[in-house]
């Protein structure tokens, strides 16, 4: 642990050097701010010795113009500060919200498989807002009332040195107390970030899956679960708020012994001859104004912590190992053959083969066809052609090349996939259909997809037609509509491989008439795999390949294997007689 901490705060820093001049310029504020207090204390002697003792001084008269100039200038380099800190701090955030994002839309899927989307979320959001705390409020607190707590000592010592020394006597003491401190607010604020990922994840499970909720009645699941999650969260809060609470008093009645202890000295004859009233009274206003940074000083602990701990998480992020992308071909347009030779391949965190020895060689323009049951590895054929996953064993060709040795753009951009989970965006219908290719097509070529997706008929009927906004994941449409504009994407991309997985599962029957017909249209002169579950709308693929626990153990046409008796009549038989 002592070997990383340095490492994350140098890292973070890092982050601030661009703004290098702007920190710097808050920093001047900060000591501005702590000179102004610290001189605020000091004219207390002058006051009372030359003021209030003597009747002919004008220290009095020009007390008042004093507090509102000292006074002034205290606003002003609180403004510095705490303004110049909070735009520093936002930018690094924005840059470190940035950077994560940016690492996670390439990263692999796999990645993905392991970690929850709200506790991805809530890295991007509340670890980050962690990271501005650490950044504005909590280093605001340490120069600003540590130069303070430095300014008040030095005053002590030109008036005093014997009284401060007995003051300093607290010095290791507090260090103590505060790097028990520190250690555990580390510990905790990792349990209050884990903590909240699992509060979000529970919001967006409930949120992304309400209409199942309403129709199965798990509302009082989804509460528990909910109130179970939260109150986590509240006991590593108040795990938080405890040492909190705790450290401030411990260190105030550590700071009360030595009070006390200078009160006892400056009472022996030999000093209280030393000391004027003045004196004595700025020495005893520092030392108890001290206990107010030095209070300060220890709970800031707790943001600065939580912000390196958070900083420490999204660093995991922005470290994490990107999509191996090795491959150095590029071609413009593949012909579509595919080869799978003795592909094996395991899930990671799984120990049974989600594949094993799947063979089969497709030629370019030829239609393949997967049935099965579910969960027999036919969806896996497709995500690992595209390499959504690495093969463990076993060689995947595209035109006779391994799809290793394309880059991961150049491949992804010969395919086209229509999956049964229709993902939509917060955006227009246009621009949905089109998502990839913005600004490399037109708009007659958009209307022309959506046309032989059956989509214009629903399309011209939105408010704003093509230019309708269809919110997240195309809420405001139906699940036929959704998969509709997915099918236009499919076309419009005119990739010449075509992947269909379900891609009719949400249609209506007359709409899947419709849309059959533009598949097979589109299907013509390219490479398609289809998976499927319902036989009738596979039956003229030029290859059906029957996918059993990771095993192919048929292959051949509609005809063939009907003939042959096997899985695949079987599978007919038992649909076609219901």
């Amino acid at each position: 642990m002592s070997t990383e901490k340095p490492s994350d705060y140098r890292r973070l820093l890092k982050y601030v050097v661009p703004y290098r001049l702007a920190f710097l310029f808050s920093i001047v504020g900060m000591l501005g701010y702590a000179g102004v207090d610290t001189l605020f204390v000091y004219t207390i002697q002058p006051l009372i010795d030359n003021g209030l003792s003597n009747p002919d001084s004008k220290v009095l008269l020009y007390a008042p113009i004093f507090v509102i100039v000292v006074l002034f200038l205290r606003g002003v380099c609180s403004f510095i500060a705490n303004y110049g800190l909070a735009w520093v701090g936002s930018k690094v955030v924005m840059v470190m919200r940035q950077e994560m994002f940016a690492r996670l839309v390439h990263l692999p899927v796999p990645f993905f498989d392991k970690n929850t989307t709200g506790d991805l979320i809530s890295k991007v959001t509340f670890n980050t807002e962690q990271v501005s705390n650490a950044a504005s409020k909590a280093i605001t607190t340490l120069i600003q009332e540590g130069a303070f707590v430095i300014g008040l000592l030095c005053m002590m010592f030109y008036y005093s040195w014997q009284l401060s020394l007995i003051f300093l006597l607290i010095g290791p003491l507090v260090g103590f107390v505060v790097n028990k401190v520190s250690r555990r607010f580390r510990k905790i604020s990792k349990g209050i970030q884990n903590a909240m990922g699992e509060v979000t994840t529970a919001t967006e499970q409930m949120l992304n899956g309400h209409k199942v909720v309403l129709s199965y009645g798990g509302q009082d699941i989804e509460k528990d679960r909910f109130n179970k999650v939260s109150n986590h969260t509240r006991q590593q809060i108040m795990k938080m708020r405890s040492v909190e609470a705790l450290s401030s008093p411990i260190i105030q009645v550590i700071a009360s012994f030595a009070l006390a202890g200078v009160l006892f000295v400056a009472s022996l004859p030999g000093m209280v001859e030393t000391l004027t009233a003045g004196t004595f009274a700025s020495m005893v206003t520092a030392m108890i104004i001290m206990l107010r940074p030095l209070k300060k000083l220890t709970s800031v602990q707790s943001d600065f912590q939580r912000g390196i701990t958070a900083a420490r998480s999204i660093f995991e992020i922005i470290d994490e190992i990107e999509e191996k992308d090795s491959g150095t071909k590029a071609p413009t347009r593949a012909q579509g053959t595919i080869e799978f030779n003795k592909v094996t391949f395991t899930y990671p965190g799984k120990e049974v083969p989600a594949l094993q020895d799947v063979s089969f060689n497709l030629k370019a323009g030829q239609s393949l066809a997967l049935v099965g049951r579910s969960g027999s590895g036919k969806s896996t054929i497709t995500q690992l052609l595209t390499r959504f996953y690495e093969a463990e064993s076993g060689q995947i060709k595209l035109d006779d090349e391994l799809v290793g040795d394309y880059t991961l753009a150049s491949l992804r951009r010969q395919i086209a996939v229509v999956s049964q989970q229709v993902i939509l965006f917060n955006d227009s219908v246009a621009n949905n259909i089109a998502y990839g290719l913005e600004g490399q097509v037109t708009r007659e070529r958009i209307i022309d997809a959506a046309t032989s997706a059956h989509a214009m008929e629903f399309i011209e009927q939105l408010p704003d037609g093509l230019d309708t906004e269809i919110g997240q994941n195309g809420v405001m449409l139906s699940g036929g509509q959704r998969q509709r504009l997915a099918i236009a994407r499919a076309i419009l991309r005119d990739a010449p491989i075509l992947i269909l997985d379900e891609a009719t599962s949400a249609l209506d029957t007359e709409s899947e008439r419709y849309i059959q017909e533009a598949l097979e249209s589109l299907q013509q002169n390219r490479t398609s795999i289809v998976v499927a579950h319902r036989l009738s709308t596979i039956e003229n693929a030029d290859v059906i390949a029957v996918v059993d626990e990771g095993h192919i153990i048929e292959m051949g046409t509609h005809t063939e294997l009907l003939q042959r008796q096997g899985a695949y009549a079987q599978l007919h038989q038992m649909q076609f007689s219901q």
